[in-house]
C-alpha cells in the first residue's frame, strides 16, 4: 500500500503544468459567414483531443480570453478535462477590445499563483478578424517585455479579408513566424489543427519546454 501511494505521488509530481491561453475575438463581425460557428467548433475539437492526452511530464491546462465588446475571461486556466466540460461556444458581439485583451492575459502570466514557476513555458494563441478598437501598442510591448511573455510560444490566426495581419504579426516571437491566414471557416478548424499538435508534441517529448516547428501546410498529412 505505501508503494502504491509513493508512485501515485511521484506520478503526480512529474506532471508538470503547461499552460495554453487562447485569445479569441468574440466581436459582432465574427458572426457572418460563420465563422463564430466555426471557432467554436475548431476549440471544442481542440480540447477533447487535450483531454484525451496523458499527464505523463505535462498536464495541458487551458485558459480563454474573449473579446468582443467587452474582455472577459472565458475560462480561467484548468485542466484539459475540467475545460472541455465548463467550455461555453463563444456569442459574437460589440467591437473588438485587443487592448485591454493583452493586459488582461499579461496579468494573468504574471500571477504566480495561476501560473507557477515550475509551469512549462506557455502557448498563446491570438485570433481575430477585425480591427482593434483600443490602443494596443503599448499593452503589446508591456505584454512582450514581460519576463514571463518573452518566453512563451505565440501562435496567431487571422480571419478573413478585414483582419490586421500587420497587428497579429507583431504578435509573434520573430519575423520568421507567420501568421495563419484563414479564408474560410474549414481553415480556422486547420488553424487550430495546427495548435493541437504543437501541443501534444510537446506533452510526448522529453523536453517540453523545447519548442518544435510544425508547419501548418503540412497540418493534413500528420496524424495524432
Amino acid at each position: 500500500m505505501k508503494n502504491e501511494i509513493a508512485m501515485k505521488e511521484f506520478t503526480v509530481d512529474q506532471a508538470r503544468p503547461l499552460p495554453v491561453f487562447l485569445l479569441l475575438d468574440a466581436s459582432g463581425s465574427m458572426i457572418e459567414n460563420g465563422k463564430i460557428d466555426a471557432l467554436n467548433r475548431a476549440v471544442e475539437e481542440m480540447l477533447a483531443t487535450f483531454a484525451d492526452e496523458p499527464d505523463v511530464r505535462a498536464m495541458i491546462q487551458i485558459g480563454a480570453i474573449a473579446f468582443g465588446g467587452d474582455v472577459r475571461v472565458h475560462l480561467s486556466l484548468l485542466t484539459a478535462e475540467e475545460a472541455k466540460k465548463k467550455w461555453q461556444p463563444l456569442v459574437a458581439q460589440g467591437n473588438t477590445p485587443l487592448g485591454a485583451t493583452l493586459t488582461q492575459l499579461r496579468i494573468l502570466l504574471e500571477d504566480k499563483k495561476l501560473v507557477p514557476s515550475r509551469s512549462y513555458r506557455p502557448t498563446l494563441v491570438l485570433v481575430s478578424d477585425g480591427q482593434p478598437n483600443d490602443e494596443w501598442q503599448e499593452p503589446l510591448k508591456q505584454l512582450l517585455e514581460s519576463a514571463r511573455a518573452s518566453k512563451t510560444a505565440r501562435m496567431a490566426m487571422s480571419i478573413g479579408a478585414d483582419a490586421d495581419v500587420q497587428m497579429l504579426q507583431s504578435f509573434l516571437n520573430s519575423p520568421e513566424s507567420k501568421v495563419f491566414q484563414a479564408h474560410q471557416a474549414r481553415d480556422i478548424h486547420k488553424f487550430f489543427k495546427w495548435v493541437t499538435m504543437s501541443v501534444t508534441v510537446r506533452t510526448r517529448s522529453a523536453t517540453p519546454d523545447k519548442i518544435a516547428p510544425i508547419d501548418p501546410l503540412e497540418i493534413d498529412e500528420i496524424r495524432y
